[in-house]
């Protein structure tokens, strides 16, 4: 007993220390999660303020100052989208010139530089050709007249028809709203969050110190090298760090665009209580157990061993194929009934051998459906928001045709519960698909079709080429960072149908194609859309289907699926 209380003391305590960092990571990875959306649609409302007709006239004019009257339409729109969006503190617009101004709070950041050129991140802007950039406190370009953070979405401003520059466009979004991503979470005293930028400095930080920032501070400074190290290296995990005479569990995660880091801190005597409790309940019951076992072990009679050694014999022989009944014991009740459970087992093993066929069929088609079930369109709430940014900008007409698209597809991809629909629905749904995606990335892609009209009859399984057309969008083309085209084409090959989506994107690797067409494990699956569609394949179709793909990274991707003519007929719900 007092082996197992120190062998259970120790697994306890490694299991409530694991428990509590994947609740950690989790907990970061739903705050990343809140940023992202955040940081996406103040994106989206910087495309609506540069994509305004009297900035552009105003910036093409050269000098800001050039028309008051279109300056002062200009203002008015950015003022009635600060009040529409909370989260934004001002906006300053820079001509090429150098000339700026500004529509914000009286509490607003205020550019401390001569000019915009001077500014540290002008020239990384002026390179990412229009890709937006994130710096903590405008990188020293601004001054605050609080205490308060906050974070400057700067982007390069290009000419609607030419994509010439026009100018810069900044806006510092309040530290306050960062803090909304872990506004909610229980426990607050005992989980310290904290979100650092890409050079460990601390953006917001909850704690009930008047100090926000000075536990994370105080945490940073006790092993800073350490820290930077861990944090460079690695995308997500844990480590203790010792901070005045406490130690404490760090959880952090660097993964994403911004190069952000998200931080926990977690004091160890948090989980060393409850698992202190739970260790002296094990221990109680080790004892109680320990004497009930000795005190019953000497009640136990040889009368017991005889009829189990004979059921056991019975049992070897069942796993050679003798299923023979054995006669029931009669010595006790207890004996009685379980050779009478025994030998009725061995009665209705034989009936559920016969059952395992259709028991097969029944999970294959489960598996199937549960796949279908996983790759469901989640491009929903962008699309709402891209309606929304039209309706504000008057655009009616492109609202109406986007709300159509939408209905039309939605309509197609639950195709009144059936499983196999033809191509040329499936085609159909993949063209208002990419309509509503061409409504919020006009100047990204182009689609060409080459579908031949005599295999738009056929049958083929739902939602097999959509996943396929949205992994080439946003993991080839729009990681591209360059306008590129996605081909579609069906036409018949060798008896079989012969269709494929190819794009001109970032491409892939011989390594990376292996990793998604034979994943090591569920959760290292890099392009769940494609393993899934390919997946749904090989259980409906079987052997009868196969697959291949072509990609040269910097060149491009053609994934082409071959389809038997006439599906699978028996699966048609």
């Amino acid at each position: 007993m007092a082996f197992s209380y120190v062998v259970f003391n120790k697994i306890s305590t490694n299991s409530a220390q694991n428990k509590l960092n994947e609740a950690s990571l989790q907990t970061l990875t739903s705050i990343q999660t809140n940023v992202d959306l955040m940081v996406g649609n103040v994106n989206n409302y910087s495309k609506m303020i540069f994509s305004d007709d009297n900035l552009q006239n105003l910036l093409r004019q050269g000098n800001v100052y050039a028309d008051l009257q279109t300056q002062s339409k200009v203002s008015m729109y950015l003022n009635n989208l600060m009040q529409a969006v909370p989260i934004i503190d001002s906006v300053y617009i820079f001509d090429n010139s150098g000339n700026r101004f500004s529509v914000g709070t009286q509490q607003s950041p205020t550019f401390a530089r001569a000019n915009v050129h001077d500014a540290e991140w002008y020239s990384q802007v002026v390179a990412e050709k229009g890709k937006y950039i994130l710096r903590l406190n405008g990188s020293g370009a601004f001054t605050e007249s609080s205490d308060s953070n906050f974070v400057s979405f700067i982007r390069l401003i290009r000419d609607m028809d030419d994509t010439s520059p026009l100018g810069v466009l900044v806006i510092n979004i309040k530290g306050e709203a960062f803090v909304q991503a872990y506004a909610n979470l229980p426990n607050q005293n005992a989980l310290q969050i904290a979100i650092l930028d890409e050079n460990n400095q601390i953006i917001a930080a909850n704690s009930t110190d008047d100090d926000r920032f000075a536990l994370m501070k105080q945490i940073m400074a006790s092993d800073e090298q350490l820290l930077n190290q861990t944090l460079l290296q690695q995308a997500a995990g844990n480590l203790s760090v010792k901070s005045d005479s406490q130690t404490y569990t760090v959880s952090f995660l660097s993964e994403g665009s911004f190069n952000w880091k998200f931080v926990s801190v977690t004091p160890h005597n948090l989980f060393r209580t409850v698992n202190k409790s739970l260790v002296l309940l094990a221990l109680m019951l080790l004892i109680i157990n320990g004497v009930v076992f000795f005190v019953t072990s000497f009640i136990i009679s040889r009368s017991i061993i005889h009829p189990i050694h004979q059921l056991l014999r019975s049992m070897k022989k069942a796993q050679s194929g003798s299923l023979r009944k054995v006669p029931a014991a009669t010595s006790s009740y207890e004996f009685e009934q379980l050779f009478i459970g025994y030998n009725n087992m061995i009665e209705q093993i034989d009936q559920l051998l016969k059952r395992i066929i259709e028991e097969q069929k029944t999970i294959r088609k489960a598996e199937l459906n549960t796949l279908q079930a996983q790759i469901k369109p989640h491009f929903l709430y962008n699309t709402l928001d891209s309606i929304t940014s039209l309706a504000m900008s008057g655009l009616n007409d492109q609202v109406c045709d986007l709300l159509e698209a939408l209905g039309s597809y939605y309509r197609m991809s639950v195709s009144k519960g059936r499983d196999i629909i033809t191509i040329g629905e499936e085609i159909d749904m993949v063209r208002n698909y990419l309509k509503i995606q061409k409504a919020r990335y006009q100047d990204i892609f182009e689609v060409e079709y080459d579908v031949d009209e005599s295999c738009c009859p056929h049958k083929i399984l739902k939602l097999v080429l959509q996943p396929l057309v949205e992994n080439s969008l946003y993991h080839g083309i729009r990681s591209k960072g360059m306008k590129g085209t996605i081909r579609i084409s069906a036409h018949h090959a060798d008896g079989m149908l012969r269709i494929s989506v190819a794009d001109d994107g970032i491409g892939m690797s011989e390594e990376e194609v292996a990793r998604i067409v034979r994943p090591e494990g569920k959760g290292q699956i890099e392009s769940f859309g494609l393993w899934g569609t390919l997946e749904r394949l090989r259980i409906f179709y079987g052997d009868r289907s196969s697959f291949k793909i072509e990609s040269e990274p910097g060149k491009g991707t053609v994934i082409a699926l071959f389809i038997p003519l006439g599906g699978d007929t028996s699966w048609t719900s």
